[in-house]
């Protein structure tokens, strides 16, 4: 049998054909590279599946290709779409909410799937999140690719001067950076684009660990991206373009991108209109992806075409600048042959580059290039000698270097040739595609193979139909007497009955658990998941479950995360022995503050710890096993013993319950619950009840029709 490969490339519109590329800033070159990639690896002996996973989307401002299930791509790989979230198509920045219920469903569609995938590979931060996910539930290797980092945009965007409040509204940056940590302690494998990228950019990252990392530079399609041209296509682009050039015999300064803050384009047509060389000599074309009605386009589309056209008119460029609203994919290798055939430009001024595909699409056609100093300009410069850097945040140098690449004649021919030769030896795509499948492989069999959760046949479970947890250091702790009682009739009652299962959360020890659940005189409990989620107990057995120790206790060390923490004592003290366990360091806040949660991922991050913290009640913080919690281990029972994760039930009601909420879970929020928990009233499956304690628990359930036996 032969490889089974998954890849998650959730955000964007995705399909096998006619890529919209550059109609939003979320439908780019990764797509391209992604489809690309799938194409190829299919295309190999050893590969018997690729699979390609992204959203499903019913949105009649879309195509609807993007609501089909399953897409086949080619021989050997297809696009599967899960639905997650509203059904309309939505900004990256928007899916975090609804990633967990993503994986849930991904683990789900795998576990039907005859086999499991040899390793999946996440592309950007929110696939790294879901990856993650699924990687740890069942044991699959996980391979990362950033594409992007929310560092180094959040460091590029506080240079230009933008409001760290604004990024974080805009990008949701820190929930980017925390996913992309997320995937970075996850991965067995980090694939970058260019050696900078690696050393200067995920290295800021506390879980980033270099010997993970490996430089696997993208490809270019050379049956597609070539010098030689001919009139018909010539003629065709002259079409395009031409209505909007007083002189098309000028040679252009081409740019191909997304209309995105990140792609600076405004800057490059501000340094092209100052210049009187440039202006008198040369042509500036801006093929910036497809648009129709620039108020049917996003805010930051908007505005990126906004300041092109203010700018193009304070330097009255009217006839030297062409921005044509069509094309199509299939026309883009004629554009840069078009250009090279004119003797022209391609210019790449954007403010973070983390590779530049179209840098190399450029040198493959023979035209010589201009562009950013950022990130993976300078590997591509340096291997094919084809043009010149500029640090594009100063205008004046970007002027300077665009007219000094400009003057040369001589230069150009040298430029050119150079960049087809350098593309062929070094980044052709088969070559792209054989040192990805080497370098997979080669890693696989150094991955110590991790324990895989599966439900046994010779092990009786313990559960029935439906579970119901309940939490006992908050809403039954506080019951009183009347809610007690109504409780109590309603677990002991004979709708009650084999269908059901009983469990319960705290962060007590087990003993401690089983005492203060004894003077409530309720049902006895299927299971326990205790010390916050880092031991499971089954039934009245004294012995935890040791598949799930085994599996949270991977890099965890107690010794190191009171060591990092120890200055912190003017925020936090330990608590009573009675409450630590070996995989739960609990603290007691001095103050209530929210800041102490990203005070100490920080600095266990900085470490490299492979822990993370939990708020519970404002006063009281765990820090647990990077891969425990509450919500994991219900995911564990639910693979262990083959439960159907819609008919678990949990109770959310106080600070620190966010996590309970996420995913395919049902859930009820009594009336008395904490202010936070208000951002998950547009969750699927959360029932926020009217009333309060009991009573609203008892809402919720037979709003499911939790008590019915049918």
């Amino acid at each position: 049998m032969g490889l089974r490969l998954l890849h998650l490339n959730l955000h964007g519109l995705f399909r096998s054909h006619d890529l919209e590329l550059g109609r939003d800033a979320d439908t780019g070159g990764q797509t391209l590279y992604v489809l690309e990639l799938i194409r190829g690896l299919a295309s190999r002996p050893e590969v018997e599946q690729v699979d390609l996973v992204t959203r499903l989307i019913q949105d009649r401002k879309v195509s609807t290709d993007y609501s089909q299930r399953e897409e086949r791509v080619g021989p050997g790989s297809r696009i599967i779409r899960l639905p997650f979230g509203p059904k309309r198509y939505l900004r990256k920045e928007l899916l975090w909410p609804y990633l967990d219920e993503l994986a849930d469903q991904l683990v789900q569609f795998l576990q039907r799937e005859e086999s499991l995938p040899s390793w999946i590979h996440a592309h950007y931060a929110d696939a790294g999140y879901v990856g993650s996910l699924v990687s740890r539930r069942l044991s699959i290797p996980l391979v990362f690719t950033g594409h992007s980092l929310g560092r180094e945009k959040q460091r590029r965007l506080l240079a230009a001067g933008v409001d760290h409040e604004q990024i974080e509204q805009t990008y949701s940056i820190s929930r980017r950076i925390e996913a992309e940590e997320m995937a970075l302690a996850h991965s067995d494998l980090i694939i970058t684009s260019t050696k900078q990228e690696a050393e200067n950019q995920y290295s800021r990252y506390g879980r980033f660990s270099s010997d993970k990392a490996y430089v696997v530079p993208p490809g270019v399609d050379s049956t597609r991206f070539h010098p030689s041209t001919n009139s018909k296509e010539i003629d065709k682009v002259n079409q395009i373009l031409g209505s909007f050039l007083r002189d098309p015999s000028l040679p252009p300064l081409l740019a191909i991108s997304r209309a995105v803050r990140r792609k600076n384009i405004p800057a490059l047509v501000e340094a092209y209109g100052r210049s009187s060389l440039l202006c008198k000599n040369f042509n500036l074309i801006l093929v910036l992806g497809c648009r129709g009605d620039l108020r049917q386009l996003d805010k930051q589309q908007r505005e990126v075409f906004q300041q092109i056209f203010d700018v193009v008119d304070r330097y009255n460029l009217y006839g030297k600048v062409a921005y044509p609203k069509q094309h199509k994919r299939e026309q883009i290798p004629a554009i840069y042959r078009w250009a090279a055939n004119k003797k022209g430009l391609f210019v790449n001024p954007a403010l973070t580059e983390p590779f530049g595909l179209t840098l190399l699409e450029a040198a493959a056609s023979g035209l010589p290039t201009v562009s950013t100093d950022d990130g993976g300009p300078r590997d591509i410069l340096s291997r094919c000698q084809n043009g010149l850097l500029a640090d594009v945040t100063d205008l004046d140098s970007l002027q300077d270097v665009l007219e000094q690449a400009s003057s040369d004649s001589h230069q150009w021919r040298c430029w050119s040739e150079n960049g087809v030769e350098a593309v062929s030896r070094h980044f052709s795509w088969d070559a792209h595609v054989c040192n990805y499948l080497a370098l997979m492989q080669k890693r696989l069999k150094s991955i110590e193979t991790p324990i895989r959760i599966s439900s046994s046949p010779k092990q009786q479970n313990p559960f029935s139909e439906k579970l119901l947890f309940l939490e006992l250091d908050s809403s039954l702790e506080n019951l009183d007497l009347e809610g007690l009682d109504i409780l109590r009739q309603s677990l002991q009652a004979e709708t009650f009955n084999q269908k059901h299962s009983l469990g319960i959360l705290t962060g007590r020890s087990i003993k401690a658990a089983r005492h203060r659940y004894r003077e409530l005189h309720l049902p006895e409990p299927n299971v326990w998941i205790c010390r916050t989620g880092t031991e499971i107990y089954y039934g009245s057995e004294d012995q935890s479950d040791l598949l799930w120790e085994s599996t949270i206790a991977n890099q965890w060390s107690r010794e190191a995360v009171e060591v990092a923490l120890v200055d912190l004592k003017q925020h936090m003290s330990l608590q009573d022995p009675d409450q630590q366990s070996p995989y739960k360091i609990s603290y007691l806040l001095k103050q209530t503050s929210e800041s102490i949660v990203p005070l100490v991922a920080k600095r266990l991050r900085q470490r490299g710890l492979e822990a993370i913290p939990y708020l519970r009640c404002h006063w009281y913080l765990d820090v647990l096993p990077l891969r425990a919690s509450r919500t994991e281990a219900i995911r564990h029972l639910v693979l262990r013993w083959n439960l159907p994760l819609k008919e678990v039930y949990v109770i959310a009601s106080q600070q620190g319950d966010a996590e309970l909420l996420k995913g395919l879970t049902t859930a009820v929020v009594p009336a008395d619950h904490d202010p936070c928990l208000e951002r998950f009233r547009s969750q699927n499956r959360v029932f926020f009840a009217s009333r309060s304690q009991v009573k609203g628990v008892l809402d919720g359930l037979n709003n499911y029709k939790f008590f019915s036996n049918s």
